[in-house]
């Protein structure tokens, strides 16, 4: 009896163990089962006889998107989504190097207050993209970067070009993802476009295997063995490659929505508009300063404008918001900022942080009260437990503040006297400017005449796109933006190399209008095999060499202080005549012609009519124009 009743709770045991793993064992199966696909695959089965491929689904999306331009150096890991794209009528713009094609997305992007749109192959394509990448991100550009990738079962196996791409792009970019199968194209690229344009915009970076997208005949014949699997072990590496390519290829083709997700826009709240409203209608001494958040979507540049004219406060605009107010508008103040900020007593910094640009804070007063309007809170308070305190803090979209501060306001004007104290601080600068303009060279043509010249010959259609250091730090003085979105520069990341890709992108986006692209001759280095790019895809553009034979913004400070001018020295290098090599036309403009300046740009604005890219090369030399500017 003992022996019975004491074998009874080891049964009892074994049955729940038994249970138990068994269990285990099931609901193992049961996750397994849904990891390889196989329950998807009983409710959408694989259309083997289809001879479309995942490409189609990219350039569907992108259409669905209004997306106009595709930029790439073409590579055979993405070849199906270009040619999908060329099929659906979106222009594809194969540039010479990667990191063109991102920046002139870039630029689409700034323009359109669309997503711009650049496809690079894996490895090395993707790479050589980094820097744009940042720059869009510095600069708060939205731009979905397509990369190509070795295939899904070949990741980690030392596949051509394979690298841990996510990795490398997930510090740069807003949102990262890898498409593991065909199917999941068309949600994972709607996710993109829509957290590219959402809060502060940005860089999104998309990876396609090749398996997901080429058809499914031709991924079939690289991925299945030619001859029927012998042995156990063969079987069974043969049924999980013919399951992988089941579920990549499951549901590939059934309708999906392909058209864009609702955005996140942050607005400012009502009281606290209310709260700016009334510390700003205290005010004796006004002062805005707006950058190139207050230019983002949804409010037209028009309507951004108008506001600020109603407003009456004076204005110094820096990034995609110069030339907001036309190029000679009274509210508009263009020098002697730091003064003036020291002066303010009220200061609203509208899509504008005290980084660098605003030493760190310290140009402000004290006792001035800043109002900070920003659609990303840390970039915002920047240093504010440094050198500076914000009155209010407002997280929202910069325009649609404005707006709303405007009609606040409306009715409400100031004493004159301040913009009149702005106005004539800005023409005694000016005058300077002018002064320094009549002095000769020791050699070459006096650049701050030449840009002098420059303005006085743009049409009211320019787009500008600026590229350099000492000579574009210049022009940004002296050449005056016509009207909004007029105007790309690299942002805050101070980068080299942005020309020949925004050049691109803004002739494609206004092709009616000249675009002006100005490079000191360092930066032109990056950009002019390039005009390569201008000629095969009939984009003329003009470009004008600031061609002093070397990087002088860093040797003004390097020669004085350290007392060498090591690796600061080019050569007056015949700019126009490689410009010839590509197919382009090329001018030189230097002493020898220095009383035909106009005549010269008034002929390569005739060269662009006629569709052809033009270089001019100007030969200028030293001026103390730029003395004390930062080159850190």
């Amino acid at each position: 009896m003992e022996s019975s009743a004491a074998a009874a709770p080891d049964g009892s045991f074994v049955l729940s163990f038994l249970f138990l793993a068994s269990g285990t064992l099931v609901a193992a199966l049961l996750v397994a089962a849904h990891r390889l696909g196989l329950f998807y695959q009983l409710r959408h089965k694989v259309d083997k006889a289809s001879i479309r491929h995942g490409g189609e689904n990219v350039a569907a999306v992108l259409r669905a998107h209004g997306v106009r331009f595709l930029f790439t150096l073409v590579g055979g890991h993405i070849s199906p989504l270009l040619v999908a794209c060329e099929k659906l009528g979106i222009r594809v713009v194969d540039t010479r190097h990667e990191v063109t094609a991102v920046f002139a997305a870039d630029a689409v992007a700034r323009l359109t207050g669309t997503v711009g749109v650049a496809a690079v192959t894996a490895g090395p394509g993707l790479t050589n993209t980094v820097t744009a990448v940042k720059n869009a991100q510095m600069a708060q550009s939205p731009v979905l970067l397509l990369g190509g990738a070795a295939s899904t079962l070949l990741k980690n196996r030392g596949a051509l070009q394979d690298i841990d791409q996510l990795s490398l792009f997930r510090p740069l970019c807003k949102f990262c993802a890898s498409v593991r199968r065909v199917r999941d194209i068309v949600p994972t690229l709607r996710t993109a476009m829509a957290a590219a344009q959402s809060g502060t915009p940005g860089p999104v970076f998309v990876e396609l295997p090749i398996d997901v997208l080429y058809p499914y005949f031709m991924v079939q014949k690289e991925m299945l063995p030619a001859k029927p699997s012998k042995g156990f072990l063969a079987w069974g590496v043969t049924w999980y490659l013919e399951n992988h390519l089941a579920n990549l290829f499951a549901g590939a083709w059934e309708p999906q929505p392909e058209g864009p997700l609702p955005l996140d826009i942050p607005q400012a709240p009502p009281q606290q508009v209310q709260r700016c409203v009334e510390i700003l209608s205290r005010a004796k001494r006004p002062l805005i300063l707006l950058g190139s958040q207050a230019l983002l979507p949804p409010t037209p540049a028009d309507k951004l404008w108008a506001a600020v004219e109603t407003l009456g406060v004076p204005c110094f605009l820096g990034g995609m918001a110069r030339g907001l107010l036309g190029r000679n508008n009274p509210l508009h103040i263009r020098q002697n900022r730091s003064a003036a900020l020291k002066k303010a007593d009220v200061v609203i910094l509208a899509g504008i942080v005290c980084d660098f640009r605003l030493s760190y804070g310290r140009a402000l007063s004290r006792s001035s009260k800043v109002i900070i309007v920003n659609r990303n809170r840390k970039e915002m308070l920047l240093n504010s437990d440094l050198f500076w305190k914000p009155q209010e803090v407002v997280q929202g979209d910069v325009a649609s503040f404005m707006l709303k501060l405007s009609e606040g306001l409306r009715g409400h004007t100031w004493a004159p006297d301040w913009v009149e104290e702005l106005q004539e601080a800005d023409q005694q600068k000016e005058q300077t400017f002018r002064e320094k303009a009549a002095r000769p060279t020791a050699r070459h043509l006096n650049p701050v005449q030449v840009l002098q010249l420059v303005e006085e010959t743009l049409p009211e259609n320019a787009v500008l796109v600026l590229d350099g250091g000492d000579f574009v730090g210049t022009a940004a003085h002296l050449v005056r933006p016509r009207g909004p979105l007029r105007w790309l520069d690299p942002g805050p990341f101070g980068t080299l190399g942005v020309g020949g890709g925004f050049a691109l992108g803004a002739k494609l986006c206004c092709p009616d209008a000249e675009v002006w692209c100005l490079f000191g001759d360092g930066a032109f280095g990056y950009s002019l095999i390039e005009f390569d790019t201008f000629v095969r895809h009939k984009t003329p553009v003009i470009a004008l060499v600031g061609n002093d034979a070397g990087w002088t913004q860093i040797s003004r400070e390097q020669v004085p202080h350290l007392g060498s001018n090591v690796a600061c020295g080019l050569a007056y290098t015949d700019y126009h005549e490689a410009a010839k090599g590509l197919g382009a036309r090329g001018l030189l403009l230097c002493r020898e012609n220095e009383d035909q300046v106009v005549q010269v740009l008034r002929e390569a604005q005739q060269h662009c009519k006629d569709g052809h890219p033009v270089v001019v090369n100007i030969l200028t030399g030293k001026t103390d124009f730029r003395d004390g500017s930062i080159a850190v």
